[in-house]
């Protein structure tokens, strides 16, 4: 469309909190982030850990898949998988670029969750987002672990026509706590105090978020660049434009 409204985009800047375990609204993220009244949400009640919505940004119609923290902490489950490879089709169908939000600390793991062939239903989201022919464009919210944020950005990092991240986002192979214990086992093991076992596992969590944190790892990741939140749209609409 020729005429549209933005929300303030200062906004964005505030939507994330600095602390890394409290809570924000992907929705209201996505509201301020789009056109005015241009959000429309698809399947809502189904599959709630993933967001499926169509919106413009200056005008322009475009599909975004987004991660919900307020469910299993953003990680992608069989029905997640599904509704975001099905969105995916749609907009590769009526040629809409799509826009990926990602705050996501892997796919679901466990007995339970392998009943429900995860597996499956995952590669089926890698498969459409690596075959998708239109433009995707990928921003990192927060965290951004193993292969569930892979597979919402196509496969691969290196798949999206550009990918950025906020300054809040956080990339590693796996959860930073689980990889400490991993990878400090036997150092642990050989610390007899409990306390000191403590403070010695504290201390390498706290290294790894810090080493984790965008400004100091998305260049080994494959992003394009940390950005300000507020010049988010900016970015998406320079995209756009230079595509061919």
């Amino acid at each position: 469309v020729a005429e549209w409204r933005a929300p303030d985009q200062r906004r964005l800047r505030h939507i994330v909190p600095e602390s890394r375990v409290k809570m924000y609204d992907m929705r209201q993220l996505i509201r301020t982030l789009c056109d005015e009244g241009s959000v429309l949400e698809l399947r809502e009640q189904f599959a709630v850990g993933i967001i499926t919505a169509l919106c413009r940004i200056e005008g322009v119609p475009m599909g975004i898949i987004a991660n919900n923290p307020s469910h299993l902490a953003g990680a992608i489950d069989s029905p997640g998988a599904d509704k975001a490879a099905r969105f995916i089709q749609l907009c590769d169908a009526f040629d809409l670029p799509v826009l990926s939000l990602m705050d996501c600390p892997g796919m679901m793991v466990g007995p339970e969750v392998e009943q429900t062939a995860l597996v499956r239903h995952c590669a089926r989201l890698f498969n459409m987002g690596s075959n998708l022919e239109v433009p995707m464009f990928g921003l990192v919210i927060r965290k951004a672990y193993g292969l569930g944020v892979q597979a919402m950005c196509g496969g691969s990092s290196l798949f999206p026509a550009a990918i950025v991240s906020w300054p809040t986002g956080e990339f590693a192979g796996m959860n930073i706590d689980g990889a400490m214990k991993l990878a400090f086992r036997r150092e642990m093991e050989a610390i007899s105090d409990a306390e000191e076992r403590r403070q010695f596992y504290q201390k390498m969590v706290n290294s790894g978020y810090e080493a984790a944190k965008a400004v100091n790892s998305a260049q080994m990741f494959g992003i394009d660049d940390v950005i300000d939140p507020a010049e988010s749209r900016r970015w998406i609409t320079a995209g756009l434009r230079s595509l061919p």
